[in-house]
């Protein structure tokens, strides 16, 4: 398969498990359609990118057809390179559309929290769609009714599932599949805090007022439609809320609007500069506090308590009434301008959840 070099050369991207699924997909559906695997098969991302992988095994049978493709995750230091990922695709019910099933090594989800409902396959909404919309691709092309079950796995997927975060959120017997771009940026601290430092400097010399700092994709296009900001004005957070703070403080912006996750942003809230799940973790004792100084009632405190996620502490403060996001936003300006220092820079802060809907913003945004 061919993987984009990072700008600059140094750092080579790789693909998600959720572009690494569709391709595996848009492969076994063709040979069920033709009697033929395309190979390499060619994929659409969400960006518009148009990769080829490169098929590692294929099986045709009388009733389903089965492709597999091993991810590169580029230079990323992932759990999941070298995996192989494979989808299995068998005609459904007519009328039935896609229907996804979690094969082995792929996760199914067990509490609620998640972007997806209890008892579904782990596989997220964005790769779910990436699929759908391969499969119409090829029903079209070769006069199929894309009405399929496609059933998605992965080798060793549970034991490599004991080394992230899944079973602790709820999703049992292995991995998620992920991905909202289709492409795995690669994680450097050094060459990525290099790029915001570059981000900055290329805001500052255009001469642009108010630059945003998001932790990803969705937060990044929420907020560019809300403050109509320009490209260069975008800065590529990620987890790295610090870097782009302690760098505007020597060289400031009049005004830096923050957003992302209810998860991430949570965490700066509570003074968190390092917001990956690696090195700071959702408070969610703190998050009850919080809920409790605008009105939450002991029921409410205990769910949260309880929750999974932010996002599931943020759902039952939302059905109590109780403005926990815009509280979370206020608490994480408040801990940007203490680091910004003297700065004169303007904050405010939009949360958002999963789905890019704003769920908290402070009155400056």
């Amino acid at each position: 398969m061919t993987t984009p070099a990072n700008e600059g050369g140094k750092l080579r991207y790789g693909w998600t498990t959720g572009a690494c699924a569709t391709a595996a997909t848009t492969a076994a559906y063709t040979a069920l359609l033709t009697g033929s695997f395309p190979d390499p098969v060619g994929i659409v991302l969400p960006k518009g990118q148009t990769p080829e992988f490169a098929l590692t095994r294929e099986n045709l049978a009388e009733d389903s057809a089965s492709a597999s493709v091993v991810k590169d995750a580029g230079d990323d230091p992932d759990v999941t390179h070298g995996a192989v990922i494979s989808a299995t695709v068998r005609h459904g019910e007519p009328g039935s559309g896609v229907s996804f099933v979690a094969g082995p090594g792929v996760g199914t989800v067990t509490k609620p929290g998640l972007p997806l409902d209890v008892g579904e396959p782990a596989i997220n909404p964005v790769p779910r769609q990436m699929m759908r919309e391969a499969v119409d691709g090829v029903a079209a092309a070769h006069g199929g009714s894309g009405d399929v079950v496609v059933e998605i796995s992965v080798e060793g997927g549970e034991e490599i599932a004991t080394r992230t975060w899944n079973p602790r959120l709820g999703i049992l017997g292995g991995l998620s599949i992920l991905g909202t771009t289709g492409v795995v940026v690669p994680y450097s601290c050094s060459a990525w805090i290099a790029s915001i430092r570059r981000g900055v400097d290329v805001a500052r010399s255009a001469g642009h007022q108010h630059v945003a700092g998001c932790t990803g994709s969705t937060s990044e296009r929420v907020v560019s439609e809300v403050h109509g900001l320009p490209e260069d004005a975008l800065l590529d957070m990620g987890d790295f809320a610090g870097a782009v703070l302690k760098y505007l403080r020597r060289h400031p912006v009049p005004r830096l609007t923050i957003g992302g996750g209810v998860g991430k942003l949570s965490k700066l809230a509570l003074g968190h500069l390092d917001l990956h799940s690696g090195r700071s973790q959702v408070d969610l004792s703190a998050l009850a506090d919080m809920a409790r100084e605008i009105g939450g009632d002991d029921d409410l405190l205990e769910q949260i308590r309880n929750s999974n996620t932010a996002l599931e502490a943020l759902r039952h403060s939302q059905s109590a009434g109780v403005a926990l996001g815009d509280l979370i936003a206020e608490r994480a300006r408040v801990e940007a301008v203490a680091v910004l220092r003297e700065a004169p820079v303007a904050v405010d802060v939009i949360v958002i959840d999963r789905a890019g809907t704003i769920v908290g913003r402070t009155a400056g945004s």
